[in-house]
């Protein structure tokens, strides 16, 4: 007796293999149509006149938006409460200037200090600059690790939009160390001012590149990346949230 296999293929969100005859993914749930429009899309578009392939920016959406499909009310309902609390407290940090050091005043700094200080450490056989360096690198790199993982690993774009939310805080967490690498005014873990030490970490990196009384313009530049990708993070979150209540409504 001669047994006929089912061709099989892989899920285009989590990879799970699944029988092409199936219509939804028995691992993550997802509805398999809803992925196959906007790829017969990509493949029959050509390429725009500005060299732009569509087909990049159709994966892109899959990724950044579509992959999202939950549709439960009470996940809705969490990253409702979450959403709230990224512009409510993100709107703080944006309209309070970076003199102020608000962000690094908040509770947030605290949870951003122990990545910062392991950033030193992870950095430490690159030597003494690295050494130095990583501890900014460490407290960005973590956030950026969520957002990358939450996007590939998860498929879940609302997690990497809290994370880019995330990325923001921490650059203008940093901008008031940067701004303080002249005055050296700022207080730190340790009880004293950079004065009263050898210095601290931005008044060390700016001195070894010489570029020492840019500090405040760097600052700046730093704190306002912060507050564009706050702001993309917003819209990216909002997107999505209006999309789940759409699921959910209609």
């Amino acid at each position: 007796m001669i047994v006929k296999e089912t061709p099989t293929t892989h899920c285009p969100k989590c990879r799970a293999e699944r029988s092409e005859e199936a219509t939804e993914c028995v691992r993550c749930g997802i509805i398999l149509a809803k992925y196959r429009p906007s790829l017969a899309r990509a493949l029959a578009s050509p390429p725009s006149l500005s060299g732009t392939s569509p087909r990049l920016l159709v994966t892109a959406k899959e990724w950044l938006i579509e992959s999202d499909t939950t549709s439960d009310s009470m996940t809705f309902y969490g990253r409702a409460a979450v959403f709230v609390a990224m512009v409510w407290w993100g709107w703080a940090f944006m309209t309070n200037p970076l003199e102020t050091n608000y962000t690094g005043e908040s509770f947030l700094h605290l949870i951003n200090l122990p990545f910062h200080e392991a950033g030193h450490v992870i950095f430490m056989p690159f030597g003494r600059f690295m050494t130095i360096l990583g501890g900014t690198l460490g407290q960005i790199l973590m956030p950026m690790i969520c957002l990358g993982t939450f996007l590939g690993k998860t498929r879940d774009p609302f997690g990497a939009a809290v994370a880019l939310w995330w990325t923001a805080e921490s650059l203008m967490d940093i901008a008031p160390y940067i701004n303080d690498a002249r005055a050296m005014d700022l207080m730190l873990l340790g009880g004293v001012t950079g004065k009263e030490t050898d210095g601290h970490d931005w008044n060390n990196i700016l001195t070894v590149l010489d570029l020492l009384e840019w500090d405040h313009r760097l600052a700046h530049l730093t704190y306002t990346l912060g507050i564009l990708l706050m702001l993309a993070s917003f819209l990216w979150g909002g997107t999505l949230l209006l999309r789940h209540s759409r699921r959910l409504w209609e």
